[in-house]
C-alpha cells in the first residue's frame, strides 16, 4: 500500500517547556513524494502546563490535522502508543519524543527506504553515520550498547541502537502486534516482536540526536534500563507472544 499520510505519534508527559518547539518542528517540516502529516498527541496526564499548550498551538493552527487525546491516569510511554495506534489513519507511523532530543527534519530520511519498497520497519540509529550527537552519559552509552547486544543475540538482528526513540513502522504492521509494556519497555519489546515476523525487513538509518540532561527534563532512570534488560529476555525467551 502506497505511503499518503505519516502518522507522527507524539507521547508527551509534563513537557510544558518543550512541547511547542516540538509541534513547531514538527508542523515546518516538508515531507518528500507529496506525503501529508497528521500529528497525534497523547498527553500522559501531564500536571504542567503541556495540556494548554498543546491546545493553544492547536487552536492557532486551525487547519493542520492534530489530534490530542489525554490520560485520565499517568500510564507511560508504551500506553501512550498503544492509545494512539487506535487513532492512526496514516499508511506509515513514526513515534516523536516531545523533548527536541530528536530532529523531525530528519523524517525524510526514515521514510526512504519504505517510499522505495526495500522496507517494512525503520530505526533511526544514533550511533550509524556522521549526524550531530550530544556528548553527555558515559553509562548511558555503554546500557544502550549492552542491551542492544543481548536483543541481537536473542533476535537474530544486526541492529546499532535497539534503544533508539525513533522508529518508523509501516502502520499495519505495528497495529497487529499486541503491545503489552505500559513504559520504556516498549523499545526490546517491539523490537523482539517484529523480528519474528515472517519476511519482515528492518533497516537502519544514522539519525541526530540532542540528548538532554536531566536538569533538562530527561525522565528515563536507571530503572527503566533494569526494566530494558528484563525485556530484552521476557519477551525473547519467556514471553514471546
Amino acid at each position: 500500500m502506497p505511503v499518503q499520510t505519516l502518522t507522527i505519534l507524539m507521547p508527551c508527559f509534563n513537557e510544558e517547556k518543550f512541547i511547542t518547539g516540538a509541534l513547531q518542528n514538527v508542523i515546518l517540516v516538508s515531507l518528500e513524494w507529496n506525503i501529508e502529516k497528521e500529528i497525534i498527541i497523547v498527553d500522559d496526564c501531564s500536571t504542567d502546563g503541556t495540556n494548554a499548550a498543546i491546545e493553544q498551538f492547536i487552536n492557532l493552527h486551525p487547519g493542520k490535522k492534530i489530534k490530542l487525546i489525554r490520560h485520565e491516569k499517568n500510564k507511560g510511554k508504551g500506553a501512550c502508543i498503544r492509545t494512539g495506534l487506535q487513532y492512526a489513519t496514516g499508511e506509515a507511523l513514526i513515534i516523536q519524543d516531545t523533548d527536541l532530543e530528536y530532529d523531525p527534519f530528519e523524517y525524510n530520511k526514515l521514510l526512504r527506504p519504505i517510499m522505495l519498497g526495500h522496507a517494512d520497519v525503520v530505526y533511526g540509529s544514533r550511533f550509524r553515520g556522521s549526524e550531530a550527537h550530544r556528548v553527555l552519559f558515559f553509562m548511558h552509552t555503554i546500557g544502550n550498547k549492552i542491551l542492544t547486544f543481548w536483543s541481537n543475540l536473542l533476535t537474530g538482528l544486526n541492529l546499532t541502537d535497539m534503544e533508539t526513540g525513533y522508529k518508523m513502522f509501516k502502520t499495519e504492521i505495528i497495529r497487529d502486534i499486541r503491545i503489552q509494556e505500559n513504559r520504556f519497555g516498549f523499545e526490546p519489546e517491539i523490537t523482539s516482536k517484529i523480528s519474528r515476523i515472517k519476511n519482515i525487513r528492518i533497516y537502519e538509518v544514522g539519525i541526530s540526536y540532542y540528548g538532554r540532561r536531566y536538569d533538562e527534563g530527561k525522565k528515563i532512570k536507571w530503572v527503566d534500563g533494569i526494566r530494558a534488560f528484563y525485556c530484552v529476555f521476557k519477551y525473547n525467551i519467556f514471553s514471546r507472544k
